[in-house]
């Protein structure tokens, strides 16, 4: 069997495949987030305990032989370890505002469009460069005692190999430091972002990924590679390999990626070029910061489950009856495809006659709008898979498939597992068909009266965010 380990956000787990990419087991755990003041951190030591837990509860339920395995996880924030991948300090997450002051300093002076110039990535407060620079100004004597700032699979990847020093790869190197060009570290940016003397620790980037034994989790000895991160994984997993293509992926963050051969640093910067191993290749991404978390916060404040969402939605019509929602409830504020650290989420036409199910549609369709501003950016042209948690819900995915117009390849399971295994394949010369591995569970056709009505409803989003933009910026 073949098994791909995502270390996740909230969630770690393994899956099992066998040659075919039939899933035959999953394994789970969640893990804990710390929220307090606009710091968002993780206990690293859970993260990798969790990891071998359900390795060992996933290899114990289908006892065979493992092939290879592959290791994808979250991406951004900053893992400080030390010689032997153990934790400095707690991790700072993806979705870490304390660096939000930095931020609106390079804003105002430039270096943030520079930096975007020199590598295709338009920086937010929980990237490595404003979470280092914060460090270095706050919490030196944390830098001081760190071999390596890397990412979250790298810390777990060190460990379970019990590889000698940290390495990354090209995909998490992409921001902010990585030359697409040169798929080396720009050494300008670094200076750019005060962190020259910290420069010892970015890690070592595996050009093609890293691969070592397992010693822990695994079975002894098995074959393992390092990367590539979740978005790259995710597209790997649904087949998005060919320029044009695009994936949306509805999790907690909501994520666009379209793969592309081409470079173009002009325009507003945002979101940013993922490298993948394939040189010359890429994926346009625009990374939203909130998807289904956005979600998840309206059926907590109603008290509606996720059980009922498919109903309520076919209760109430397109438009939810004047509700609109702008979708932007991260506290370090949005960062695709636009930044703006202060941004945040606005209901509006909402009365006492209003709904939960209102609500909740004009909360679904105020994602599929920031999905389609995403997906237009990153410059979407072919077909369109999408994944994660929120596929569990069909009536969502038509929502999806009208206000973006076009059909959905919809591709359920673990699919950053699958990339993963996919990924560890090509490093290891395994033969895998990857068009059986990738194939859809479903097409889901957009409904054409429906999708002019949202093709209306994109525009009038688009005026309200800029309004709302303006606020914020204030």
């Amino acid at each position: 069997m073949y098994v791909g380990i995502d270390v996740g956000t909230s969630v770690v787990k393994a899956a099992a495949f066998d040659s075919g990419g039939r899933q035959l087991a999953v394994e789970s755990r969640p893990v804990e987030l710390s929220l307090h003041g606009g710091f968002v951190e993780q206990d690293m030591d859970e993260v990798y305990g969790a990891v071998v837990e359900v390795l060992g509860k996933l290899t114990g339920r289908v006892p065979e032989p493992v092939e290879l395995a592959g290791l994808t996880g979250q991406g951004d924030g900053v893992w400080l370890v030390d010689g032997e991948g153990r934790p400095v300090r707690s991790a700072l997450s993806w979705m870490d505002g304390r660096a939000h002051e930095l931020l609106d300093q390079w804003l105002e002076d430039g270096t943030f469009e520079t930096v975007f110039r020199r590598t295709g990535g338009a920086m937010f407060p929980g990237s490595p460069g404003p979470l280092l620079a914060w460090l270095d100004r706050y919490d030196p004597k944390s830098l001081d005692a760190a071999a390596a700032a890397v990412y979250c699979k790298d810390m777990v990847f060190q460990r379970l190999t019990g590889a000698a020093g940290a390495t990354t790869d090209v995909s998490d190197a992409s921001m902010p430091f990585l030359d697409p060009r040169t798929r080396s570290y720009d050494n300008r940016v670094v200076e750019l972002l005060g962190l020259t003397r910290r420069r010892r620790l970015l890690p070592p980037v595996g050009d093609p990924i890293t691969t070592g034994e397992a010693r822990e989790g695994l079975p002894s000895g098995t074959r393992l590679s390092n990367g590539p991160y979740d978005l790259p994984a995710c597209a790997l997993g649904a087949g998005v390999t060919e320029p044009g293509d695009g994936l949306l992926i509805v999790g907690t963050c909501l994520a666009a990626l379209v793969a592309t051969t081409e470079l173009d640093l002009s325009g507003e910067p945002a979101g940013l070029y993922i490298s993948t191993d394939r040189h010359g290749h890429r994926l346009r991404a625009m990374p939203a910061m909130v998807g289904t978390a956005a979600l998840d916060w309206v059926l907590s404040t109603t008290g509606v489950t996720h059980a009922q969402v498919d109903e309520l939605l076919a209760s109430t019509p397109p438009g939810a009856h004047g509700v609109r929602v702008l979708p932007y409830f991260a506290p370090s504020g949005e960062r695709a495809p636009f930044v703006e650290p202060h941004l945040r989420a606005e209901l509006s036409g909402v009365s006492l006659e209003t709904t939960p199910a209102d609500l909740i549609r004009a909360t679904c369709e105020g994602i599929g709008y920031a999905a389609r501003h995403c997906l237009e950016a990153a410059g979407l042209t072919g077909a369109l898979a999408v994944c994660g948690g929120g596929t569990r819900s069909s009536a969502w995915m038509q929502l999806l498939a009208d206000v973006l117009g076009r059909p959905l390849r919809v591709v359920e399971g673990e699919v950053g597992a699958r990339g993963a295994v996919l990924a560890a394949a090509e490093r290891y010369g395994v033969s895998l068909d990857a068009g059986v591995w990738t194939e859809p569970t479903a097409i889901v056709e957009p409904d054409p009266g429906r999708s002019a009505y949202y093709s209306k409803g994109f525009e009038e989003h688009v005026v309200r965010l800029d309004e709302a933009r303006g606020r914020a910026g204030r």
